[in-house]
């Protein structure tokens, strides 16, 4: 791996983080404006606060790497991660990473000011079935997955792939979560939403 390379590497994931949480502080200003109100910053409960704490991490973990990478601390040693160090690993790395926040903002523009952080049950949104909340019921969190496994490739060391199997599993929760509530506020038609959607990714059958 060159020297431009490297730094290739390391300033895609830093820019990658500071944009991808820019991008989300941008859109909670705008639909706070729009709405008139928090759309639910604040963690409700002790265990939206642990999964806030899960994300503090995994955010800490994407903004520091790139200045640990190659370091005593990340150092990529075993086999499989040195393999992705390949140019190979780069463009599939700056693909996922390009992807990811694409479909982010497709996600943002689908939700529109129905888009919310946490859940307010008091609060009885509509229920949001296009662009690609057609095939998945949480593609914000689908997409967040897919730009962190492009800076796992980008920075291939044990520490981005704990960081990315961290926030599957919070996602994974909170999206159960947030179901749970649906199904309260929208009854048989969410129901029905389920039976046709995936979770995180498209359902194949």
């Amino acid at each position: 791996m060159t020297d431009q390379e490297f730094l290739i590497r390391r300033l895609v994931c830093f820019a990658s983080c500071l944009i991808y949480w820019g991008g989300v502080w941008v859109q909670a200003r705008r639909v706070r404006k729009r709405i008139g109100r928090s759309p639910n910053l604040k963690p409700q409960g002790p265990k939206e606060k642990l999964l806030w704490l899960g994300w503090f991490l995994v955010i800490a973990s994407w903004l520091g790497q790139p200045f640990l990478f190659g370091s005593v601390f990340l150092k990529p040693a075993l086999t499989f991660f040195s393999a992705l160090l390949h140019p190979v690993g780069l463009t599939f790395g700056l693909l996922l990473v390009v992807a990811g926040y694409a479909g982010t903002l497709w996600s943002y523009a689908a939700m529109g000011d129905a888009w919310r952080i946490g859940i307010n049950e008091r609060e009885k949104n509509v229920l949001i079935s296009g662009g690609p909340y057609r095939w998945i019921r949480h593609p914000i969190y689908s997409f967040q997955v897919v730009m962190l496994a492009g800076v796992a490739l980008l920075l291939p060391t044990p520490l981005s792939f704990v960081v990315l199997i961290t926030h599957y599993v919070c996602v994974g929760i909170k999206a159960s979560d947030e179901e749970k509530y649906l199904i309260s506020v929208h009854g048989e038609s969410y129901r029905d939403y389920l039976g046709r959607t995936g979770r995180l990714f498209p359902k194949l059958i």
